[in-house]
């Protein structure tokens, strides 16, 4: 089993920034991406940014692209989202997963969840 908490969410005017941390139990399972989800009200969620285990591939979907930026610490069992110009849309429960099991930034590939952290973008 791996245990993942979010932390670093908030409430934050459109322009601004924030950093999104999640904290992993273990980073020495074999997992193939670990990475950024999102779900806002009345909406699906959706994958935002995965990270690769292997040569370290990023992905981030067109609508972050630009604005966020992912990384992880190995050492510190650590992934971050560096979250810049912050828009209105980007409101949503943010929520770090792991798969074991496919390479993807894909919802229905990850294994393991966190239970999610709020970010909500308003003046």
């Amino acid at each position: 089993q791996v245990q993942l908490v979010e932390s670093g969410g908030g409430l934050v005017q459109p322009g601004g920034s924030l950093r999104l941390s999640c904290a992993a139990s273990t980073f020495t399972l074999d997992y193939y991406v670990i990475g950024w989800f999102r779900q806002a009200p009345g909406k699906e969620r959706e994958g935002v940014s995965c990270i690769s285990k292997g040569d370290g591939y990023t992905f981030y979907s067109n609508s972050v692209k630009g604005r966020f930026t992912i990384s992880r610490d190995d050492a510190k069992k650590t992934m971050y989202l560096q979250m810049n110009s912050l828009k209105p849309e980007d409101t949503a429960v943010y929520y770090c997963a792991i798969s074991t099991d496919v390479p993807w930034c894909v919802v229905d590939g990850m294994n393991y969840w966190g239970k999610g952290t709020r970010v909500t973008v308003s003046s």
